[in-house]
């Protein structure tokens, strides 16, 4: 009997992800994961991350000096104080340059980890029935859906008159938190709108292609909002307009 919970499943993601786990414990996650569809998403997202930093992580090569320094042979005259200065210092070095990747790995530039996992949950969305939890165009519909599933009120609006149709709303998992994720149709294609708070300030927006998917990004009164989709990227600067106004 799986008794693994959400929480704990949540903290051993990771682990699990990178294989870290003992065959027990990586037994009741993988078991918990196919019961419960959000760790599974958390998972997913997880792989996702992991996958992204592999790709676009800078690599920095060390300096072939770094080697002669190395290999060099000793002067024999060389005091003791000297010699471990000589040799310390390019492990010093390689130090500093292993924990200087480190913090590029653990603190990303700007907001792209949150773009790269949005993409990411856009396009499996789109794969069998992952695309609403709710299917409704009716916006007092979804938004009392919402209700007591996360700690903020997401706004829904529906835009058919624009040209952007309601057809409902999920719950998904970005920035390691639950967040509400509406989805629109425009002609043939679908637009997927993530809503999650933040503590920080307001962003102007900014738009940006990810994996061949266009990508919308503001900030505004403590929420965070991410639009992707494959349409044109006017059409979908377009909604992002309709939302903020």
């Amino acid at each position: 009997m799986n008794e693994l919970d959400c929480p704990v499943c949540r903290v051993r993601l990771q682990g699990y992800v990178d294989q870290e786990l003992d065959p027990a414990l990586a037994a009741d996650v993988s078991a918990h994961l196919v019961l419960c569809r959000e760790c599974a998403r958390g998972c997913e997202e997880v792989k996702a991350l992991k996958v992204s930093v592999k790709r676009h992580a800078a690599y920095y090569p060390a300096p072939a000096a770094l080697a002669t320094r190395i290999f060099a042979p000793e002067a024999p005259a060389i005091g003791l104080m000297e010699r471990w200065r000589k040799w310390l210092a390019p492990a010093f070095s390689a130090t500093t340059l292993a924990l200087a990747a480190m913090l590029y790995i653990a603190t990303p530039d700007g907001e792209q980890p949150l773009m790269d996992e949005a993409v990411s949950s856009h396009v499996r969305s789109l794969m069998g029935e992952h695309l609403n939890d709710v299917v409704s165009s009716d916006r007092h519909t979804v938004k009392p859906w919402f209700a007591g599933k996360l700690d903020f009120s997401p706004p829904v609006v529906d835009y058919t008159a624009q040209g952007f149709v309601l057809l409902g709303g999920r719950l998904d998992y970005l920035q390691h938190q639950t967040i509400a994720a509406l989805s629109y149709g425009r002609a043939k294609h679908i637009i997927n709108v993530f809503i999650l708070p933040t503590p920080e300030a307001d962003k102007p927006q900014q738009t940006q292609s990810i994996r061949g998917f266009n990508v919308v990004s503001w900030q505004a009164k403590h929420m965070r909002y991410v639009l992707v989709s494959d349409v044109e990227k006017g059409e979908l600067q377009t909604l992002s307009q309709l939302i903020q106004n």
